[in-house]
C-alpha cells in the first residue's frame, strides 16, 4: 500500500477536515474510548490547534484519503536544557492498522525532532493498548526510569471555562 507523510497546513480546509477526521474515528473506537468527538470539539480543535505555535501535525494520506495522524507538541527538557517532542496522539484509521502508518507517523515526527535540535520523543500510551505498546517499543520507546522508580503521566481535569 502506497501512502505519503505530510505536515499539516492548518490553513488548508482538507487538511483541516484530515485532521478531525481522524481523530474522531480514533475517539469513537473502543480502544480511543469508544465515544465520538462532540461537535464543539470538531469544530474548535483546528483553530485552537493552529493557535499553538509549538504545534506539529502530521498527516497520513493513502489513494487521496486521510488515514493517520500524529499531533505533536515541541517542549523543553530542563534536565537536558533542549527541546522535546511530545507526540500526543497517533492515530490509524481502523481499515489501515498494521501497514506500517504507525511507523511512518513515528518516523516523520523523529525527523522533525532532530531538525529542531530535541534530545527526546515522549508520548503516553494505555496499558492495555498492546498492538500501539509493541509498535512503540520496536520503535525505541520504554518506560521512563531514575533510580529504579518509572515515571507515571498523571491528569488532573479542569472547569471546561476558567472561573471569573
Amino acid at each position: 500500500m502506497q501512502f505519503e507523510i505530510y505536515e499539516a497546513d492548518l490553513a488548508n480546509p482538507a487538511h483541516d477536515a484530515a485532521t478531525v477526521e481522524v481523530l474522531n474515528s480514533y475517539a469513537a473506537d473502543p480502544v480511543g474510548g469508544g465515544e465520538p468527538l462532540t461537535a464543539q470539539v470538531r469544530e474548535r480543535l483546528v483553530p485552537a490547534l493552529a493557535d499553538i505555535p509549538n504545534a506539529l501535525v502530521l498527516l497520513a494520506f493513502a489513494d487521496q484519503r486521510a488515514v493517520g495522524v500524529a499531533v505533536c507538541f515541541f517542549g523543553f527538557s530542563t534536565f537536558q536544557a533542549r527541546p522535546l517532542l511530545n507526540i500526543h496522539d497517533l492515530a490509524v484509521v481502523p481499515e489501515h492498522r498494521g501497514k506500517g502508518i504507525g511507523r511512518a507517523l513515528l518516523t516523520a515526527a523523529e525527523a522533525h525532532a532532530l531538525r529542531h535540535g530535541c534530545c527526546k520523543l515522549t508520548l503516553e500510551v494505555q496499558d492495555d493498548n498492546r498492538r500501539a505498546r509493541g509498535l512503540y517499543a520496536s520503535f525505541g520507546f520504554a518506560d521512563f526510569v531514575v533510580n529504579n522508580s518509572a515515571t507515571r503521566f498523571l491528569n488532573k481535569a479542569l472547569p471546561s471555562r476558567p472561573p471569573d
